[in-house]
């Protein structure tokens, strides 16, 4: 029974449950251990020692969870050490128990972890994904944890940076008990019979996790990881003070590393984009239950995928009945996969198939909340199909295009109602991808542009706002980047040894590859349908490769060739004969090039078009470039994205590169024309990072 209650109202809650004190973090959502909050806390513990009226403490928290882990803002400034809080837990004279609730992650489970037991309700997930960051876990859990549930345990769950369930944790020796209900309850229980002597915890620990939390095969941040594994075996070696001090050593270590602040700034880049500062406050999203997906292809049946999967209604419409009958199959193979992975349920899988509805005519679009248009890329196209949705459509109803290239203002003037008009720009497989290009027309509605953001929140998609421009923020991008990579082939690369180049810089692929995996018809198309053509050399390669049937993987060659049922690019001198004669034809000189020469080009190419693009506007920050070539187009995440990676090289470097391959290449000099905002930033010794903080 509560006999008292005493009020912090700007850090933490206490309340006295008779011979028990909780402790409740209350900075809610998220509870981010920031050092203040971490004082507060230790303030409430220090008082609580000595008072002869308290046998033991429950710390909780309110709020959607415990604590989603420290505050990434304070990493780099002095916030005291870390250790401190954890230390004066682990050493309290009273029994501290931790009350765990959904998220408790990374500070917030090392909290816990120093506390003598921890209860959780049975919707807590529990992890360290510090490694994500580029960092180690740094308040004692690179040492406690091993201590307590094994080294290999400790070891899958801190290099994979994935999180378990609550059973999952009890089943590992984490967690000490687990309650469908309230924790604190649970948790003041089994701190008094701590108190009493009365309790110890029997479970075996080290239980294997299996292949719940397989540590990745591929390429792991650096130094973390190698720094996370002499943690671990100091964890096994040496005194808990020893590793401790190990731990504080490395995780300044990677604190200060390039890697860790490329990740730090992708993360924080994530959220930043979902804010629009010129929304008017108070804004509301508005019902979205029904959708209408109009065509049936790739892009169309993906998107309707994305929408069941957030329990949207779905009428897919295609006047094609073989193209209906395809999605739909496509649909329920992709829920049989999810089902065969463990990823869903039978029940939902079934419940998100039985959601999307294919249908022949636009007449379902009458009762849609959204419509996502999804056909052929053709202005003309896509036009008709506006003026007709907004005959059928009621007011009101939200129109999107999922254009990647086109103007969406020509799109929205086609309608009567162009406020309601926005680009949705979902990329490819729109069920896997998690960026979504949000593109605000001249004549876009803050409402509606407020819906498209609170529907990509709902799909569980990142969001960056771009404004209209020829291929918004990623494609327009593309640009470039692709026009120095068939440069490179005509002035004496080979496809593989650009791709080779840009792998090894940190790309997934390498820009050959992807076409090829794309097609290169469609490419050739979306320039034809851009109108005028400019350098002849400009896809030239692409448009003979396709007059010869060699569209890419799916003909079973394009730059590279292909073995039946394989997708491993293969050389092929055809090609290399093919550029030779291109070459010839257009009067390019052959040389030897190296792969430093083709990563620079390509990047600097890259950059100058970001800075470009964000100088007129169309991009918000930078930031949100950043974003988008991560999360769209494989930039490596531990470099940060193009800009991101432009400041680390230095904006004076990126100028004297583009001088560089103006004076290597003087036919091409106004392609390496610095982009105005560059010149202006690297003049004025500032960066793109200083460009957003001035707009924050």
């Amino acid at each position: 029974m509560k006999t008292a209650a005493e009020h912090d109202p700007a850090w933490v809650l206490r309340e006295v449950l008779g011979p028990v004190v909780v402790l409740r973090l209350a900075r809610p959502p998220v509870n981010a251990l920031s050092p203040a909050l971490a004082q507060a806390l230790a303030q409430a513990l220090r008082e609580l020692a000595d008072r002869q009226d308290c046998q033991a403490i429950v710390v909780a928290a309110q709020g959607r969870c415990f604590s989603a882990g420290a505050d990434i803002h304070a990493f780099g400034h002095a916030a005291g050490d870390p250790h401190e809080l954890p230390g004066q837990i682990e050493t309290c004279p009273k029994p501290v128990v931790a009350a765990l609730h959904g998220d408790t992650l990374g500070a917030g489970l090392e909290l816990g972890l120093a506390c003598r037991a921890r209860v959780a309700r049975e919707d807590t997930r529990l992890g360290l994904p510090e490694i994500t960051l580029g960092l180690i876990p740094g308040a004692g859990g690179t040492q406690r944890l091993p201590r307590l549930i094994g080294a290999d345990a400790a070891r899958a769950l801190m290099l994979s940076g994935q999180f378990l369930h609550a059973r999952e944790a009890l089943a590992v020796g984490l967690v000490d008990e687990v309650t469908p209900g309230d924790p604190v309850d649970v948790a003041c229980a089994l701190a008094l019979r701590l108190a009493a002597g009365s309790w110890s915890r029997a479970r075996p620990r080290g239980l294997p996790l299996g292949e719940s939390l397989p540590v990745p095969k591929g390429r792991l941040p650096q130094p973390a990881a190698q720094v996370l594994e002499a943690c671990l075996a100091a964890a096994l070696e040496r005194p808990l003070a020893e590793g401790l001090a190990l731990e504080a050593l490395g995780f300044a270590q990677c604190l200060h590393a390039p890697e860790s602040r490329a990740l730090r700034h992708a993360f924080a880049a994530e959220r930043r984009s979902r804010q629009v500062p010129d929304l008017p406050a108070g804004l509301r999203p508005r019902t979205l239950e029904r959708a209408t997906v109009v065509g049936a292809g790739t892009m169309g049946h993906g998107i309707a995928i994305c929408l069941a999967a957030a329990g949207i209604q779905v009428d897919l419409v295609d006047p094609d009945a073989a193209a209906r009958g395809r999605a739909l199959l496509a649909i329920e193979n992709h829920h049989a996969q999810q089902l065969r992975r463990g990823r869903l349920q039978a029940q939902e899988a079934s419940a998100r198939t039985a959601r999307v509805q294919a249908h022949a005519q636009l007449s379902c679009a009458a009762d849609a909340d959204l419509v996502v248009e999804a056909v052929y890329e053709s202005m003309a196209l896509k036009c008709a199909l506006f003026e007709a949705l907004d005959r059928v459509c009621r007011p009101g109803a939200l129109l999107a295009t999922n254009t990647s290239t086109l103007d969406v203002d020509r799109i929205a003037a086609a309608t009567q109602r162009p406020e309601d008009v926005l680009g949705l720009h979902f990329f490819s497989p729109a069920p896997a991808m998690r960026l979504l290009e949000v593109v605000r027309g001249a004549r876009t509605s803050p409402q509606a542009l407020f819906d498209g953001l609170a529907l990509a929140r709902r799909l569980g998609k990142i969001p960056v706002v771009a404004r209209v421009a020829p291929g918004f923020i990623g494609n327009r991008m593309v640009g470039p980047y692709g026009r120095q990579a068939e440069r490179l082939l005509l002035e004496g690369a080979t496809p593989q040894q650009v791709d080779r180049a840009l792998v090894a810089f940190g790309f997934p692929m390498g820009p050959h590859s992807v076409g090829d995996l794309v097609g290169l018809d469609v490419g050739v198309r979306a320039a034809a349908e851009g109108g005028a053509r400019g350098d002849p050399r400009d896809g030239a390669i692409a448009r003979r490769l396709v007059a010869l049937g060699r569209l890419g993987q799916k003909t079973g060659a394009g730059l590279y060739r292909y073995e039946a049922g394989s997708r491993e690019p293969l050389a092929d001198p055809q090609v290399e004969a093919i550029i030779r004669e291109e070459a010839r034809q257009l009067g390019v000189r052959r040389r030897e090039i190296d792969e430093q020469e083709i990563v620079q080009r390509c990047l600097l190419a890259l950059i100058n078009e970001g800075a470009a693009l964000l100088g007129e506007g169309v991009a918000a920050r930078a930031s949100d470039i950043d974003t988008v070539w991560i999360h769209g187009y494989g930039f490596p995440r531990w470099k940060g994205g193009p800009l991101h990676h432009a400041d680390a090289l230095g904006l004076t470097q990126v100028m004297e590169g583009l001088a560089r391959c103006s004076r290597m290449s003087p036919h091409d000099a106004a392609l390496w024309e610095p982009a105005p905002l560059l010149g202006e930033l690297s003049r004025s010794g500032r960066s793109f990072a200083d460009w957003d903080a001035q707009r924050a």
